[in-house]
């Protein structure tokens, strides 16, 4: 299905719509310009409409464990304040008004004019759902043209959302275009990125790397790839409540978001130390289980097969080693590995334990530097500045308590960058 200028068409005419497709762009372009306060508003009535229950049979079918905190997380991310928040945070006051300049050894005076940065191609991910919403809806907070290409995994559900969108501002119809295209027709993605600016795209170091064989040279490649994160144990404010906001975090968010705790680091050198947490921290994973199942019993027995495939995997190219020692338990297990370096987990409970001392932890993340996201920081009280500076130093680009890893708020940056500056550019004038 493709949605353009606010009609659906079928699949199969996709050539004939790429053909048009700039034309239809640079019209738009040379003609009009998208104000902030028209999306902010169109936004804001989508986000009423969520809460009031539109798109609820698609919601459901995304299956996600906590389903209504999911729709009271986003409706609430949608709201005027948060998205006037975010707009303040990342782009700063009167963000697309023109600053008159005037520079130093008698140079004329200069106005700096904020301008879109024309037309992005957004290529999304399908492992976080309402990601391409999400994607399209930056482009257009900066005024852009916005061309998707859907997952293959999506549902239906963002081209529902795009109608309904539509449907309350028709000004944003020329402004979204979105593609059912499959990844392998590399030909049609090939057109969409030629006419754009700059080419948006989420996924992991593969579909970062195949994009960059194949982008224009001049287009701005605006990546978001999958990064990793892990939790440092130093010690405890509170013991109990740590532990166990800790494995709550790793059940409910099945490991599978960029920002899920992989990796479980201690403090200490001495094997015994890990091997007495993961004996200390398993009943935690248990009880965090049961409150977080994994659903049905297909979905339980795929957790299972993902995992007993993983591990043989690793014996068959020989990384597992006698080193590693599993901690079995329902519903969840903990490794306790010999060595010291970030990496994913098994995924779905299964979360990995390694000792790394506080003098190797910044040279240990900084053999992972391109790969960083956020950091669960568990600490006595009077260490968590240091152990913050130290973190962020070695390229970390959050910093959490133990429960919050995934947690979302307005104007966050994303892996240390804020999106909507990426999605502007200056055009200087001389007066």
């Amino acid at each position: 299905m493709i949605l353009a200028k606010g009609k659906l068409y079928d699949s199969g005419e996709q050539g004939s719509i790429l053909v048009s497709l700039e034309e239809e762009i640079n019209e738009t372009r040379r003609d009009g310009s998208l104000s902030a306060e028209t999306v902010v508003s169109a936004v804001t009535e989508l986000g009423r409409r969520i809460e009031d229950g539109a798109f609820g049979d698609r919601i459901a079918a995304l299956a996600i464990d906590g389903i209504e905190e999911y729709v009271r997380t986003a409706a609430r991310l949608l709201r005027r304040e948060n998205i006037e928040y975010k707009l303040l945070t990342e782009l700063g006051s009167n963000f697309l008004q023109p600053r008159m300049a005037v520079p130093p050894y008698d140079h004329p005076g200069i106005t700096a004019v904020p301008m879109p940065l024309g037309t992005l191609f957004h290529i999304a991910a399908g492992n976080v759902d309402g990601l391409p919403a999400f994607s399209v809806a930056e482009g257009l907070l900066t005024g852009n043209v916005n061309i998707l290409k859907l997952p293959q995994a999506d549902n239906g559900l963002s081209v529902e959302i795009f109608q309904q969108l539509i449907a309350i501002e028709p000004e944003l119809a020329a402004y979204i275009y979105v593609f059912d295209t499959p990844s392998a027709d590399l030909a049609a993605m090939r057109k969409m990125a030629e006419m754009a600016d700059g080419i948006v795209v989420w996924g992991g170091d593969a579909a970062v790397a195949a994009v960059r064989q194949w982008a224009p040279i001049g287009a701005r490649l605006i990546e978001w790839g999958h990064r990793l994160s892990f939790a440092y144990i130093a010690g405890y404010e509170d013991k109990e409540a740590e532990l166990t906001a800790l494995s709550e975090h790793i059940l409910s968010t099945r490991q599978l978001l960029c920002s899920s705790c992989q990796t479980i680091f201690l403090d200490t050198d001495k094997a015994e130390d890990l091997y007495d947490f993961c004996g200390e921290f398993l009943p935690y994973m248990e009880r965090a289980a049961l409150r977080f199942p994994a659903g049905t019993p297909a979905a339980a027995a795929e957790v299972t097969l993902r995992r007993y495939t993983n591990r043989l995997e690793r014996v068959l190219s020989g990384e597992e080693s006698d080193g590693r020692q599993v901690f079995q338990g329902r519903g969840s297990s903990l490794t306790a590995c010999t060595d010291s370096e970030l990496e994913l987990s098994d995924l779905f409970g299964n979360g990995l334990v390694k000792c790394l001392p506080r003098e190797q932890l910044f040279a240990a993340l900084r053999r992972h530097k391109g790969v960083l996201q956020t950091a669960g920081l568990l600490c006595p009280a009077d260490q968590r500045a240091f152990f913050t500076g130290l973190l962020a130093r070695a390229g970390v680009t959050r910093i959490t308590r133990a429960g919050t890893m995934s947690s979302s708020f307005s104007g966050e940056a994303h892996d240390g960058e804020y999106a909507l500056r990426r999605y502007i550019r200056m055009v200087d004038v001389e007066s």
